[in-house]
């Protein structure tokens, strides 16, 4: 079994997987909220291209949680699975949707901090997660890039599950993953260090490397 030793580890070993993008002045890396942040400022570093963050929120069926019926990104993005979506009675909907937009704002306020709107026009995104457990954000991930006008769109993580490494293949141009354990387990169980990253973490990480 793999471990990590940390997630600045993680995001060395995916950057030599990436190294057709340094320099690159179209490519942007993302890291997903809030684990998958160190990770990506350690492959933008290493690549010498830009790094931000994606804030993307999950609309779960509320009696299934890790369902996922659509998505929210910055800007008003909405992307939804009409197939979940179509089975859900419109309050269900609304409540969710209220819920997780007030946490998406308060993150893009807070993380943004006065920084420009993302605008992926045009780019090659690079969304960078710790791991994948199901990949059902990390897919949201991708269709909130897209709806954000990025040309080309790759996720790069440590570690996932085979079915959230199938699942991915088939929504983004390129997945890097460079271990996927047959008998997966958490996400956690392949570092040995994986605290909970806090708001903090993030705020301090984007101001370092503004």
């Amino acid at each position: 079994m793999t471990t990590y030793r940390d997630r600045a580890e993680a995001g060395q070993r995916l950057a030599d997987h990436l190294t057709e993008l340094t320099g690159r002045p179209d490519a942007i890396v993302l890291g997903l909220v809030r684990g998958g942040v160190e990770v990506a400022r350690v492959i933008a570093e290493r690549l010498g291209v830009p790094m931000d963050v994606l804030v993307v929120r999950k609309l779960g069926v509320p009696y299934a949680p890790e369902v996922a019926y659509g998505a929210l990104g910055p800007g008003g993005v909405q992307v939804l699975n009409a197939m979940v979506a179509d089975r859900l009675s419109d309050a269900d909907k609304t409540q969710v949707r209220q819920r997780e937009q007030a946490e998406l704002d308060r993150r893009e306020s807070l993380y943004r901090a006065g920084r420009p709107p993302l605008d992926l026009t045009g780019r090659a995104a690079v969304i960078v997660d710790d791991g994948l457990a199901t990949g059902a954000t990390a897919r949201a991930a991708v269709q909130v890039a897209r709806h954000l006008g990025a040309a080309r769109v790759i996720v790069a993580v440590p570690v996932g599950s085979r079915e959230a490494y199938e699942m991915l293949a088939a929504e983004a141009d390129q997945v890097v993953i460079l271990e996927t354990p047959p008998d997966f387990m958490a996400v956690g169980a392949y570092y040995e260090d994986f605290h909970e990253v806090s708001d903090n973490e993030v705020t301090e990480t984007l101001k370092a490397t503004a």
